[in-house]
């Protein structure tokens, strides 16, 4: 098939860790190559971003980035590119009408893209298939004020749900929040992000340490939502572990953490390291006793996958995809969300337990690579798509 993935503030060329730089991008990046892999013609549409980018550029055989001129050829939150997506979308639908190339299928990423795609394929008769990545109404229940997301999401996402064709969700609490927003279960799909199995291994070389201290390792863009404050706090209940985060973070955000280890007695054990080049977290995961994933909502998290793939237990808090991808008791312990305490108690329980780390990290590593591999993702989203095709088809010839 000829497949359009939409995505467009979340590049596949962007590196990991930066503003508005996470998860999505990793997930499109490694689901374009899989479904690649599997035999089909993938183009990536992302917003020009830069006046020098160039329009199209091939990531690898089978893939192509394609940047599309809507707004500004400059960087912009996220939150500021809802006026542009009408644009979007019809620069999409103009391009297919003009081009030798037309998608079978157009799969959107982010609610944003998914207004795009529905502009662009509905009046051509092409199927839409949505993966959110993340849902406006939880992200309100958990930030209140603090959400920056446009006014008109919400009610945008219930509508964008009711117009595709199918629906990905990425877990079972994503699923039954798409149902409470309207949308039939019958055009869900539940298909979990994947991991690379090649790169996040148990073998190879660790980072150094410098000490004795067992090492606690979080990662992950900083901000609040993730939890590294919450994690910071535990501490105290914890002696003498150390704790490592990585993670692009602003000034602000940093100098706030600093603040919270002082203010807890603990600043001698906690290092910030920054943003860290994709190839060299599996070394990162490997010299850590345990990994803490410790958000206060997160619709998937691939961070705990990758510690998984790479045998290492995770303490997780008991949210989202979270509550999915990490077994209690099995491959780790799960946690309620912003509680120090309960948190300090279960990394001190794990990390005096040898035995218990060593069943964790196996029981994880397992899991990780038979139910999580990126080409099990793609064969299931392959069939999502073939589902939406087939439910056109039929609806067409009736």
């Amino acid at each position: 098939m000829r497949i359009a993935l939409i995505s467009e503030h979340a590049s596949p060329l962007a590196a990991p860790g930066m503003e508005d730089a996470g998860g999505q991008n990793t997930h499109v990046a490694a689901l374009a190559a899989a479904l690649a892999e599997l035999g089909h013609d993938i183009r990536v549409y992302t917003r020009r971003d830069g006046p020098g980018r160039p329009h199209m550029v091939a990531m690898r055989d089978g893939v192509t980035v394609v940047h599309v001129p809507a707004g500004p050829p400059e960087p912009l939150p996220k939150d500021a590119l809802l006026p542009y997506m009408g644009d979007f979308g019809r620069w999409l639908g103009d391009r297919w009408d003009q081009d030798t190339w037309t998608p079978d299928v157009v799969h959107a990423h982010f609610w944003m893209s998914g207004l795009a795609a529905l502009t662009a394929a509905n009046p051509r008769g092409i199927p839409v298939v949505q993966t959110f990545h993340a849902l406006g109404v939880v992200k309100r229940r958990h930030q209140g004020a603090a959400d920056t997301s446009p006014p008109q999401r919400i009610g945008f996402e219930r509508r964008i749900g009711r117009l595709a064709d199918r629906v990905i969700a990425q877990c079972r609490d994503e699923a039954r929040e798409l149902v409470r927003m309207g949308v039939p279960r019958s055009r869900i799909a539940l298909v979990p992000s994947g991991v690379d199995l090649d790169l996040f291994t148990p073998d190879g070389p660790a980072v150094e340490r410098l000490g004795r201290r067992p090492r606690i390792l979080s990662v992950g863009r900083l901000v609040e939502r993730k939890g590294f404050a919450e994690l910071i706090r535990a501490l105290p209940y914890v002696p003498d572990a150390e704790c490592v985060i990585a993670g692009a973070a602003s000034t602000g955000e940093a100098r706030r953490l600093r603040s919270v280890a002082e203010a807890c007695a603990v600043e001698h054990r906690v290092r910030l390291i920054g943003q860290v080049a994709v190839a060299d977290m599996p070394a990162w995961y490997r010299s850590a006793d345990v990994v803490a994933a410790v958000p206060w909502y997160e619709p998937f998290g691939l961070t705990p996958l990758e510690a998984m793939a790479c045998g290492r237990p995770v303490v997780a808090t008991a949210v989202g995809g979270l509550l999915d991808t990490v077994v209690d008791r099995v491959t780790g312990d799960l946690v309620p969300p912003r509680d120090p305490r309960t948190l300090g108690h279960a990394l001190r329980r794990l990390l005096r337990s040898d035995m218990r780390r060593f069943g964790y990290s196996s029981a994880a590593l397992d899991r990780a690579r038979t139910r999580y591999s990126w080409q099990r993702t793609a064969t299931q989203v392959e069939a999502a798509y073939r589902t939406a095709v087939g439910a056109r088809v039929e609806a067409v010839t009736r």
